[in-house]
């Protein structure tokens, strides 16, 4: 996913995704001075809530939860959304068959059942998939939802033409031919023809898989796999005002502007296991100005960012020092790189690719990301720390860590002979015009890369246009982009849910393209293929592991950091914790207040 679901990683969307901007938000009274325990004021603490549970037994129920952004969502349709923020925050008004444990840190990305009476029934070598839904689940207007609803729902993922935008990973796995042309087109009369899915009872769907696929349920586990019942579809509509099947409903919306929850009277605690339901209302105001965003953030008027993309420089920079305790400093699960499109001379070449990244001053890069706090650790390959089979920044095949952490100067001019280039060459940087720690990278590398005979000139583009311009391989061989500057994040923890975007030939488009590099390896390929089919954990992280270190030895990414974020939690908040399930983000589900008032 790019970086707002993400997401990471659909197709289309996930460069729009990435491409959103930070949200800031929260504060409740300020909080305390530089220490990083709590301040006089409530607050947990720096740190209080990264990875475990800050105030869970101050929780109160009622309330007013109030969150700010810089961003609204690209779509509050569950099958169209594919901002990060925009799946942890929609599983107040939508269910689905399974989601992940409201559990701090790793324990979050775990599968638990929601809408289900349980985990799959798996039988047929891993290709059919069964599912029992519990008893009581029901609409906002009190009508039970059935299997059909759920079927219903996924069905709309292959509506493409008219609800574009979302993942589409259930079409890919379910139907890879594209032979079920959506509900839109279905010609049955109950328009649920989708052969794949079987619901041969309200209570009871059935998934059969043409073939296996290991993170199957994990795909099930994302909101565009959320019941959507027919009569009350608006089509392109929908996200306007999605009908609920979790305790919450959609009083009043205007985008870009604000969007006000309230209780969903029809919705049962008995009949689901994971929400809580603390708040009696949840707000969420927009503003055009991320400085803005922080300032009511640090006043106290808001509880925390929607976004959860980090505090801008100017709030971070007061935060730190008048109100560390309420910050937490996360791992966010986004790896920050660039990359080296192979249709672009001489990156056909993988020396010298490696020339950039031996010539790289890797300090300065994490540097111009923000430091190791706001920017993150040093990359050192392209597995995000958050995923299974990913090694951290013991895997470090160039010593970006280590002996070439400011650049080598011998060893990059070693890779420009080795690649037919003594003397250097010129190329382009290809980089967003709205983030501004992008260009700051881009300057950072063109610095270091002069050095060593590489003139690299920046060309801004428009960072909204993101898919339609690096996201056609045409128009980047034309333009001479050579290095592009971009982030990823998981739209699932596993390697699939990072990588296969980015290094699967499969993944090559037209347009909407996220393998920049243009990766056609049977290698790499023959892994992932390997992958979807090994049903056991400890097979599916040694190939994980496998695929990285292919992807690294390719010289395909220059990676910078992995990247962290300062988010702001309001003194009022109570029940908070950081998800690897949303890359580091907050998990928003179960968030409560300290008091009711």
């Amino acid at each position: 996913m790019t970086t707002q679901r993400t997401s990471g990683r659909r197709k289309q969307a996930l460069a729009a995704a990435a491409a959103v901007a930070a949200l800031l938000t929260t504060a409740a009274c300020g909080g305390g001075g530089d220490d990083d325990g709590g301040s006089k004021n409530g607050a947990a603490g720096f740190d209080a809530a990264n990875n475990k549970v800050a105030q869970a037994s101050a929780v109160k129920k009622g309330g007013t939860l109030k969150f700010g952004g810089a961003q609204d969502a690209d779509s509050w349709d569950t099958t169209r959304g594919y901002y990060g923020f925009m799946w942890n925050f929609a599983r107040y008004y939508s269910r689905q068959l399974v989601t992940g444990k409201t559990e701090p840190g790793k324990g979050g990305a775990q599968l638990t059942p929601d809408l289900a009476t349980g985990l799959a029934k798996v039988t047929d070598a891993g290709k059919t998939y069964t599912y029992t839904l519990r008893d009581g689940v029901t609409w906002e207007d009190g009508k039970p939802i059935t299997s059909k609803d759920v079927k219903y729902g996924i069905e709309r993922v292959w509506a493409q033409d008219v609800l574009s935008g979302g993942p589409t990973y259930l079409k890919e796995v379910l139907d890879p031919k594209g032979e079920y042309k959506g509900p839109y087109k279905d010609t049955s009369a109950d328009k649920l023809g989708l052969k794949a899915i079987d619901t041969p009872d309200d209570k009871t769907i059935v998934f059969h898989l043409p073939q296996a696929n290991s993170d199957f349920e994990e795909i099930l586990a994302l909101v565009s796999a959320s019941p959507v019942r027919q009569d009350k579809d608006t089509k392109s509509k929908y996200g306007l005002k999605p009908f609920s099947s979790g305790p919450y409903k959609f009083e009043s919306y205007s985008p870009g502007k604000s969007l006000t929850l309230t209780r969903n009277a029809s919705w049962k605690q008995a009949s689901d296991p994971v929400r809580k339901a603390y708040p009696d209302k949840i707000t969420v105001t927009f503003f055009s100005n991320a400085n803005e965003l922080d300032q009511r953030l640090l006043n106290g008027d808001l509880d925390l960012d929607i976004n959860q993309t980090g505090m801008s420089p100017q709030g971070r920079t007061t935060a730190l020092k008048q109100h560390k305790a309420n910050l937490d400093n996360p791992v966010s699960g986004y790896v920050r790189y660039a990359v080296f499109p192979q249709s672009v001379k001489p990156f056909d070449n993988e020396h010298c690719r490696k020339a950039v990244i031996y010539g790289a001053d890797h300090v300065s890069l994490q540097t111009a990301r923000g430091g190791p706090v706001a920017g993150g650790d040093i990359g050192t390959n392209m597995l995000p720390p958050s995923v299974p089979g990913a090694e951290g920044q013991k895997y470090d095949p160039y010593e970006l860590n280590g002996a070439n952490k400011t650049g080598n100067v011998a060893k990059a001019k070693e890779e420009l002979k080795a690649c037919g280039q003594p003397n250097g060459f010129s190329t382009t940087i290809a980089v967003r015009n709205n983030k501004p720690v992008e260009v700051a990278t881009a300057q950072s590398l063109q610095a270091s890369l002069k050095k060593v005979g590489i003139n690299a000139q920046i060309d801004q583009y428009d960072g909204s246009q993101t898919a339609g311009i690096i996201g056609s391989p045409s128009n980047v061989k034309k333009k001479g982009y050579g290095i592009i500057i971009m982030g990823w994040g998981p739209d699932f923890p596993t390697v699939q849910g990072f990588g296969l975007p980015l290094w699967d030939s499969k993944y090559i488009l037209q347009s909407g393209n996220n393998n920049y590099a243009l990766i056609n390896d049977k290698a790499i390929d023959g892994l992932f293929s390997q992958y979807v089919t090994t049903l056991d954990d400890a097979g599916k992280e040694k190939i994980a592991t496998e695929i990285n270190h292919k992807v690294m030895e390719g010289g395909y990414y220059l990676p910078f950091v992995f990247e962290k974020f300062i988010n702001w939690r309001s003194d009022r908040l109570a029940n908070v914790y950081t998800s690897d399930n949303y890359s580091g983000m907050y998990d928003f589900v179960n968030l409560g207040l300290k008091s009711a008032s």
